[in-house]
């Protein structure tokens, strides 16, 4: 295959690799630059470590069941400083088992990282931190974002996840400040480790992007806990630092009240990272905090494109992918091929987890006409077995075609459970389909086939007998087709 003239790929995070790679797949001369280490926030400093933490904190819980599992033993105690060390470890050995820069130069990449922030001077041109001048045709900007700080009197008190790996101690109290997917699972970890919580959020519940079914489910599953959720919040006004440890200052309902903590995370959201970039000396708008891109994301400078957490549009390493691959391909073939994120499950490591792909039940029900189903964990063989039965899986299909809109998954292993929900999405499958699908048992997947043969009921496709219809809907246990004829 031929050159495809020459590409430079800012970033070196999941974007930044994929697009790179595939560029050089379709025959550019790809050089990707990267300010520190190959592998982007969610291997570094995210969603990896932070998943380390929550597997602690799960087997803290899951050593809670030991006597009714018959095993005699004291729970065991935490060591924090330990821990974080292993997260380190483990962020290292993810780094080691990829070699992302001898894959890189395998193909024919020229990489350079631990270089500091590159800037642009000209629409083709960049410059290293070293002051050396790079030069390219066409561009993928892949920078990522960062962990978004608010503006008030004492915010260099408060800590965002990134910060995490700082601590010296578990604190004894903490204050979130945001319930969205990041603060939500942070919140439901350090109160396993044994933290006093305090969940601050401006919207009327936690998890507000989520089904409302699966806000509720785990704001209860919180409160049981004993994390205290504040909903409705105006404002963070000022954080104080005094011999205690810190006073948060927030306004809900024209007052203001105060929080004593030892520590302050700051959970409100994300922004991309333009400022090293220089992007009016490429010609780039942006809007907002992320860079401007259409639906081809190309930028509004013409060879320009972008992919990942710089574009806002879906912060998701498994988006972050496709949209390089977009990116790439219109980078080198030529502008053609429009980007979509349709089917994207996921959620959240919480106790319980939450898990969602597709459509709400409120954004389903506006434009469809829709059945919907609700299987309780409890109704599953395997979650007694483990002794987690509290969940549900909801489905929501069109009553037109009988495909799936959407799936929403509170419990244990819920991540996993969406996942078939949404292979069966992609697969244009009816739900009688899925409903026919013969899954493991024991397994928590097997509350895909509840809701599913309970959809058949609701929509009339599964013969039900009169004598059957007179005694009500039918509850169908997990290794069931259907009532009996």
């Amino acid at each position: 295959m031929g050159q495809k003239g020459n590409i430079i790929v800012i970033g070196g995070g999941p974007a930044g690799v994929t697009a790179a790679l595939r560029a050089s797949e379709l025959g550019a001369k790809v050089t990707l630059v990267e300010r520190g280490q190959i592998g982007g926030t969610c291997s570094i400093d995210g969603c990896v470590p932070t998943r380390v933490l929550a597997k602690a904190s799960r087997l803290l819980r899951d050593a809670e069941q030991f006597e009714e599992y018959g095993l005699i033993g004291q729970v065991p105690k935490l060591d924090f400083a330990r821990l974080l060390k292993q997260t380190q470890q483990v962020v290292f050995q993810m780094q080691e088992k990829k070699h992302p820069i001898d894959h890189l130069n395998s193909a024919g990449i020229k990489t350079y990282t631990e270089i500091g922030a590159a800037r642009f001077t000209d629409p083709h041109a960049i410059t290293l931190a070293n002051g050396k001048t790079l030069q390219a045709e066409k561009f993928i900007l892949c920078a990522g974002g960062r962990s978004r700080r608010l503006d008030f009197p004492g915010a260099e008190y408060a800590l965002t996840h990134q910060d995490l790996w700082s601590l010296k101690q578990l604190p004894r109290s903490i204050v979130i400040a945001g319930a969205a997917a990041t603060g939500c699972q942070l919140a439901s970890i350090f109160k396993i480790f044994g933290s006093q919580v305090v969940m601050l959020e401006r919207s009327p519940r936690i998890l507000a992007s989520e089904d409302e079914m699966v806000s509720n489910a785990v704001q209860t599953a919180f409160q049981r806990s004993g994390i205290q959720i504040i909903t409705s919040i105006t404002n963070v006004e000022r954080i104080e630092k005094n011999v205690q440890g810190l006073t948060l200052f927030y306004s809900r309902d024209n007052e203001v009240n105060a929080l004593q903590t030892e520590a302050v995370i700051l959970s409100a959201g994300w922004v991309g990272n333009l400022d090293p970039l220089n992007l009016p000396a490429a010609q780039v708008e942006t809007q907002g905090n992320f860079v401007r891109v259409n639906d081809y994301l190309q930028t509004t400078a013409a060879h320009i494109f972008a992919a990942g957490d710089i574009t806002g549009r879906m912060m998701l390493v498994q988006s972050a992918g496709y949209e390089a691959q977009v990116a790439a391909e219109n980078a080198v073939l030529g502008v053609g091929r429009r980007y979509e994120h349709k089917i994207v499950p996921h959620g959240g490591f919480t106790d319980p987890e939450y898990a969602s792909v597709g459509l709400t039940e409120a954004k389903a029900r506006a434009e469809f006409d829709c059945a919907v189903a609700v299987a309780p964990y409890s109704d599953l063989d395997r979650a007694v077995i483990d002794g987690h039965p509290i969940g549900f899986c909801k489905l929501i299909v069109s009553k037109d075609t009988h495909r799936i809109l959407g799936a929403h998954v509170v419990g244990e292993q819920a991540l996993e459970v969406v996942e078939v929900a949404a292979a069966a999405m992609a697969a244009d499958m009816w739900v009688e389909q899925l409903a026919e699908l013969e899954i493991a048992y024991p397994t928590f997947t097997a509350i895909i086939g509840l809701a599913a043969r309970t959809l058949l009921y609701d929509l009339g496709v599964q013969p039900v007998g009169d004598a059957w219809k007179a005694l009500g809907k039918p509850r169908f246990a997990e290794w069931e087709r259907g009532p009996s004829k």
